[in-house]
């Protein structure tokens, strides 16, 4: 094929779903040895595109070619015949299986007459394919003893097993540290050398300019504008993404904290954390940086009554609180925004009203009969006041993008009136436009008296918004700034344990 011929084309692509466009006149070209970067804000399109790419949807109009001849994608399974298969953020593997059959599920290979499943065959091939990858993973290694990084690269080892010619990386970093970053970013330009044509998706722009040639940017589900990474610069990319400038990335506001309302006293957890001592206050940002196995996030849970710490002290408002469960936590006026915001923030399947009204059905329905009005109101006010962009509030939280599903927990947990809320990385897998908005709402917040704790792996959004921040290491504070007292080197520093000095 000619390396002027796209490995695989789409042309006017059009999807409509009831009472919505969610693509229109799209057009996307992927070309042999290279990456194109499919960017735009959550909302714009891309996951609907990846799954008319991937044969879950199918278009109203438009046409796919791959290698310049039109082809029909009716499943998933013709999608997977062609050689196109996608890699998600969430990768959908198997814990209690090895890697060799994670690898080969579904498309096992058989010897003899019998049809006996040939198990030297696939941990021979399954090494083979690790190897060419140059990842060292043990092929009889069962998949829940693996990191999350090794994770990504079994799966992308199973898509090399059926010779998948397209390979879709859809967020492949976002649960990753810089070291498994760096090895990821290994992969990719092995992928490359391979002739594989790769459509990449991510929020993080350095990972776009540093991984891709070229660039398609999508805004409301119609295609804007494509062509060389090298000829287009960041503030251009984010003006034609959003459609507008983003003035403000981290729109703090500068307000005088209150009374103390929670005190943490040498909180300990058996394995996950010890000796945790600090303050917040009303109308203050505190933020928790450090790398991943910290032990920020089992910290957040001990606070919001998710896990149990074995000695120590949480005072909410002068009183000594002990929590045996979330309840427990959120009636005292502390409330958490997960980090997993599918699996642990919302019942994705139920629409937005529901999952807004669901911490507080007793004060909605005191006589146990559903009261539609009252949760109609209720998620009219904050899905209203977060933005959340839907055709109705019935609209199922799974059909919404990431930054929306965000805001609709961050509204279940507001209209419950908290103290306290924690933030556990609270633009996660969210587009520039999407965290604007977020921030912003964060500094409504502390405006209006709340406090809250944010915990976050992006420095600079740390930086930007914190009034103080706690770094933590190995499960341990080792250090402790106000805004604007440290650099990023610093910080990053005490997180990776270099010169720790105890706060």
């Amino acid at each position: 094929m000619s390396a002027s011929t796209p490995l695989l084309s789409l042309k006017g692509i059009t999807k409509i779903f009831p009472g919505v466009r969610a693509l229109e006149n799209v057009q996307l070209d992927l070309w042999p040895g290279k990456v194109t970067a499919l960017i735009g804000e959550n909302g714009a399109g891309k996951s609907t595109l990846v799954k008319v790419m991937t044969g879950i949807y199918q278009p109203e109009e438009g046409e796919i070619l791959y290698k310049a001849i039109s082809i029909q994608l009716p499943n998933p399974e013709s999608a997977h015949k062609v050689g196109i298969t996608a890699i998600h953020q969430e990768t959908v593997l198997f814990d209690e299986l090895s890697v060799t059959e994670n690898i080969f599920v579904g498309q096992y290979l058989y010897t003899g007459l019998l049809k006996k499943l040939d198990w030297p065959a696939m941990h021979r091939k399954a090494s083979e394919i690790l190897t060419r990858l140059e990842v060292q993973i043990d092929p009889r290694a069962t998949l829940k003893t693996l990191s999350i990084a090794q994770r990504h690269m079994v799966a992308i080892a199973r898509a090399l097993s059926f010779e998948a010619q397209v390979v879709i990386l859809d967020e492949p970093t976002a649960a990753l540290s810089q070291h498994e970053i760096l090895e990821f970013y290994q992969i990719v330009e092995r992928l490359k050398q391979d002739g594989k044509a790769i459509l990449f998706i991510s929020h993080k722009f350095d990972e776009i300019f540093e991984l891709a040639d070229y660039y398609t940017i999508l805004r409301d589900g119609v295609y804007v504008s494509s062509g060389a990474i090298n000829e287009i610069t960041e503030e251009r990319m984010v003006a034609m993404m959003v459609g507008r400038a983003i003035t403000q990335t981290y729109p703090k506001v500068d307000c005088s904290p209150g009374e103390t309302v929670l005190e943490v006293k040498d909180l300990c957890h058996p394995t996950e954390f010890a000796h945790i001592n600090f303050s917040l206050r009303k109308g203050e940002i505190l933020g928790f940086y450090g790398l991943v196995g910290a032990g920020r996030t089992e910290l957040m849970q001990a606070l919001s009554g998710v896990s149990h710490p074995s000695s120590g002290e949480i005072v909410l408002k002068g009183k000594a609180m002990r929590f045996r469960q979330p309840a427990d936590a959120i009636n005292a006026g502390i409330v958490c925004v997960p980090e997993e915001r599918q699996k642990q923030g919302a019942i994705i399947a139920l629409p937005i009203a529901q999952n807004i009204s669901l911490p507080q059905l007793s004060k909605l329905n005191p006589n146990g009969v559903l009261n539609d009005a009252r949760e109609w109101r209720l998620a009219d006010e904050y899905a209203s006041r977060l933005q959340v962009k839907a055709f109705s509030w019935r609209q199922p939280v799974e059909t919404l993008s990431g930054g929306n599903q965000q805001k609709v927990v961050i509204g279940k947990w507001l209209a419950t009136h908290p103290e306290v809320i924690i933030l556990d990385e609270p633009t996660k897998g969210i587009d520039i436009g999407s965290k604007a908005a977020v921030h912003q709402f964060m500094s409504e917040l502390v405006s209006q008296g709340l406090a809250v704790i944010m915990v976050s792996s992006e420095l600079p959004e740390v930086m930007g918004m914190a009034d103080r921040i706690i770094v933590m290491h190995e499960g341990l504070m080792v250090a402790e700034y106000r805004a604007g007292e440290a650099t990023a080197e610093t910080i990053v520093s005490a997180a990776s344990g270099i010169g720790q000095e105890a706060a």
